[in-house]
């Protein structure tokens, strides 16, 4: 498992968490199969009931206060492993809601520790969903979601429980509605015979492209590569203001690459 720079580890029996004494953390939330089917493939798959288990607001006791005057929250995420029927196990989608503190719809930053993801997003949730890119991350690695994008977490490997953390805005909140009626995300990720993951369109959109590719280095973000996303916040607490206030990178979300 990669190291995610603070005494946090996740569990399977129960579903969770366990923080150091040094740590701060919430009693976590499940999110069972009841809750997410109808941004599913198959509302009616059988999976595990507890798919996800996860944590907001999470640190070192030390940088909570600090945390808070920033507006920004640290927030971690274990799945269970298996599969919802065809598709691997996953988050259902949402579009982060509009923060009051900034107007925007923010960015996060995800870092994986262990498993493997596929982190699929798309511009827009209309008849054209815009650009929608599938980016593959292992442990170690870091993916950022762009402002008021669709996205969807998904587990690559259904033998290994996936979890990571993420910078999130610290009044985050999610939006369904959009994608629920739409069926889900544009493409949704299927389990082949050998296991691997495909990728069938969602007749609710208009046909387009989807672009499979590994994680930029977002060196115009100020991100360093190989060194936990806490631990660059430790190093430098600016680093990450543009996850509470996105209008500071304005100009690179206009053309941003995930």
């Amino acid at each position: 498992m990669h190291d995610p720079g603070f005494s946090v580890t996740p569990t399977t029996k129960p579903m969770g968490f366990e923080f150091g004494e040094d740590c701060f953390g919430p009693e976590v939330e499940n999110r069972r199969l009841d809750d997410i089917r109808a941004g599913l493939l198959d509302p009616d798959c059988d999976g595990p009931e507890i798919v996800y288990s996860i944590a907001m607001d999470v640190g070192k006791n030390r940088h909570r206060a600090l945390l808070g005057e920033m507006f920004l929250l640290y927030g971690v995420v274990t799945y269970a492993a298996g599969r919802l029927g065809r598709e691997p196990v996953r988050s259902q989608g949402h579009i982060h809601a509009v923060s009051p503190h900034c107007g925007w719809s923010t960015p996060e930053v995800y870092e994986i520790w262990q498993g493997r993801a596929a982190i699929f997003m798309q511009e827009r949730v209309e008849d054209d969903p815009g650009r929608c890119f599938v980016v593959h991350a292992g442990p170690g690695e870091v993916v950022v979601v762009p402002p008021g994008w669709a996205h969807a977490t998904i587990s690559a490997d259904p033998g290994t429980p996936l979890s990571f953390g993420a910078w999130c805005d610290r009044q985050y909140g999610f939006e369904y509605d959009a994608l629920r009626a739409r069926g889900g995300i544009a493409w949704h990720p299927v389990i082949d015979t050998d296991d691997a993951i495909c990728w069938r369109a969602n007749s609710r959109y208009d046909a387009g492209e989807l672009i499979e590719k590994s994680p930029e280095a977002y060196e115009g973000l100020g991100l360093q590569q190989g060194v936990p996303i806490y631990t660059q916040f430790e190093q430098e607490p600016e680093r990450f203001r543009f996850v509470p206030e996105p209008a500071l990178a304005a100009e690179i979300w206009k053309s941003f690459v995930p």
